[in-house]
């Protein structure tokens, strides 16, 4: 596959009080890949900002800082900025339609009522752009779902975070490496 430059997505919110809630696993996940590339990130414009290079890839990763709902802002701004197309841009992003800890690539997709991909989907040009869905589950009365991904994970979900979150970095380097349609046969099992 030719060398080609890539998006890297990771939806979360900014701030102290959102830092380790289920809505931030997309930050936790690209901090994490940014580490074990030895990347760290800058505040850019709408995001932080890092970047690195893997097997002859240009590899971009944004946090966006313009909160969940207005993601695509972001997103849609480093697109054009890089020159990036919509199929070369993955979004990680937490799942409440799947348990915790089930991880789901798809090269396309609804925003199935998300509204960080919901905003993704209006600025950026339609549902084409790949995504990495990782479960939180949906363990939340009815009408309590904002308050659900805006909690902290629990003390048997935490102990297991570090592996899931490990695994997804495998994805998203796997993603990069062979694209996306290889990387679904091998992970999404």
């Amino acid at each position: 596959m030719a060398a080609k430059k890539q998006l890297i997505v990771g939806l979360g919110n900014i701030g102290q009080e959102y830092a380790d809630t289920r809505h931030n696993i997309g930050f936790m996940i690209a901090d994490e890949l940014a580490r074990k590339a030895g990347a760290t990130f800058s505040t850019l414009r709408y995001a932080y900002y890092t970047e690195y290079r893997q097997r002859g890839h240009s590899v971009y990763v944004i946090k966006p800082t313009t909160y969940m709902n207005l993601s695509g802002k972001a997103v849609n701004y480093w697109m054009h900025e890089l020159k990036i197309p919509l199929q070369d841009v993955l979004v990680i992003v937490d799942e409440i339609a799947l348990p915790f800890g089930k991880i789901r690539l798809r090269a396309k997709g609804s925003s199935a009522g998300h509204n960080g991909l919901k905003s993704i989907e209006a600025l950026c040009g339609g549902q084409g752009y790949p995504r990495l869905r990782f479960g939180v589950g949906s363990d939340f009365p009815k009408g309590r779902q904002a308050d659900y991904v805006l909690s902290g994970f629990d003390n048997d979900e935490l102990a297991e975070l570090p592996a899931l979150i490990h695994r997804s970095v495998e994805v998203v380097t796997s993603f990069i490496n062979i694209g996306v349609e290889l990387t679904m046969t091998q992970f999404n099992g």
